[in-house]
């Protein structure tokens, strides 16, 4: 089953699409490259340049979205490549989310700018006017007389100059259509995200976890672009697998559907509640990886490391306990997490893996009483005094566990910004011994408040 559903127009179904329309030679193609930021369609005078779509991916406030330049519209006339562009164009028109109108201040309102415009109007999508090669004072003026196309006021701006796209992109994000939510993990079952860098074993290790064909694995990279979620039960737990795309570190992403494809990898962490990073035996923990690992913690989720096609790190006769001695030294941010050894194309030791994910679920699970908490947190206090600054030290009052998945612990003090990363991380290794939570973060916060406040009894 391909993981990659795509639309007419090549987009992947769920991504935001904005299509850049309008009569020929008013400048759709400079405005598209001036909004990727190279120049990706040919720019010329010669009207009916661009024939076919061409498509960019964009990102921007956090969202990747499709943007699609398309040929010059002209209307009335059906034969031949006149004929071929407006199918093309039709095609995006049907599948964008936002429609960008372009006209040229320079040559003014024309019939074929009046046709364009009840076009756009019986297609009821949302429509950004912009009134193009306004390169100075005297060519804004002559962008009033568009306001009689009905089509709402025009967003002035230079494709050639560069001037007026911070107004654009607003009104472009501001005509989105809100992202949905992906839904929820159904009651009672862990998901579970499989990450990693591309061609790792990922969708080898989801099949072999399933025991049926049900992500498509080739030996390209890249192969897995899109989310697929299988809800599945093994030993009378129920369990969201989650296989994602390869990630990589941001400098070596594509552009395309590749960066969207790390965006969605990325909202697939954010659903998890536990990360499994798959990493390949015979390259284990490469600087990508660690970046993975990173993004994992960041979100606060629980991580199991997977060091994949270990049948062929032992035809290289390589130690495994040298290999995990590596592994916790490069990640002592994720301290006692499960490394699991595997072999998803022979099927050994993938099931494991779910095993440990269980576990790594009830620790996040784990509350501490108020009681525990804060005797633990004075036996801390009298071991290793809070640092100063200055003339000021810092206080911490009592410690409080409101959430659990992901463990929660709010400590009151004088001053948050006191609190210095090593002391973080001290309080963090406390907790960590006196009360597990092995394989998942945890997410300290640290409130200001006086002495003389209420405390817990």
């Amino acid at each position: 089953m391909t993981a990659l559903v795509e639309t007419r127009t090549g987009v992947p179904r769920g991504l935001p699409t904005v299509a850049i329309v309008g009569r020929p030679n008013v400048g759709k193609s400079s405005l598209f490259n001036r909004m990727v930021a190279e120049r990706v369609a040919i720019v010329a005078d010669e009207p009916g340049t661009t024939r076919d779509r061409v498509t960019a991916y964009v990102t921007r406030d956090d969202r990747t979205l499709a943007l699609i330049d398309t040929g010059g519209l002209i209307l009335g006339e059906e034969q031949g490549m006149i004929g071929a562009i407006r199918d093309q164009v039709a095609v995006a028109l049907s599948e964008a989310d936002v429609l960008l109108f372009v006209v040229d201040v320079d040559a003014g309102l024309l019939p074929a700018d009046e046709e364009v415009a009840d076009l756009l109007r019986r297609v009821s999508k949302p429509v950004v006017l912009i009134a193009n090669k306004a390169d100075n004072i005297q060519r804004e003026r002559l962008a009033a007389e568009f306001y009689e196309l009905g089509i709402g006021d025009p967003i002035i701006v230079s494709a050639h100059h560069g001037r007026g796209l911070n107004e654009l992109w607003d009104g472009i994000m501001a005509a989105l259509p809100d992202v949905e939510d992906p839904p929820p993990a159904p009651q009672g079952s862990i998901p579970v995200a499989i990450v990693g860098r591309p061609n790792v074993g990922k969708s080898s290790l989801v099949n072999a976890i399933l025991g049926q064909e049900r992500a498509m694995v080739q030996d390209e990279p890249g192969t897995t672009r899109d989310a697929l979620d299988t809800l599945f039960e093994y030993e009378n737990r129920k369990y969201l697998l989650i296989d994602t795309a390869g990630v990589r570190r941001r400098g070596h992403i594509e552009r395309g559907v590749e960066r969207f494809s790390v965006a969605r990898a990325m909202q697939a962490i954010e659903r998890a509640d536990v990360a499994v990073l798959v990493v390949d035996a015979t390259e284990y923990l490469t600087a990508q990886d660690l970046h993975v690992a990173g993004f994992v913690q960041q979100a606060y989720k629980g991580l199991v490391l997977v060091i994949n096609k270990w049948d062929l790190a032992q035809e290289d006769e390589i130690d495994r306990q040298e290999v995990e001695m590596l592994v916790r030294a490069r990640l002592k941010f994720f301290p006692s997490m499960p490394i699991m050894f595997t072999s998803a194309l022979r099927g050994r030791g993938v099931r494991a893996v779910l095993d440990a994910v269980a576990r790594i679920q009830m620790e996040r699970m784990t509350r501490v009483t108020t009681a525990q908490l804060n005797r633990a947190l004075l036996d801390a206090l009298a071991d290793h005094q809070p640092p100063s600054s200055g003339r000021r030290r810092l206080q911490i009052y009592y410690a409080t566990q409101p959430e659990v998945n992901p463990p929660t612990f709010v400590f009151f003090c004088n001053d948050p910004s006191l609190v210095h990363f090593s002391y973080r991380r001290y309080l963090e290794n406390v907790l960590r011994r006196r009360f597990g939570f092995d394989g998942t973060a945890i997410r300290l916060i640290f409130r200001g408040r006086s002495r003389d406040d209420e405390e817990p009894g």
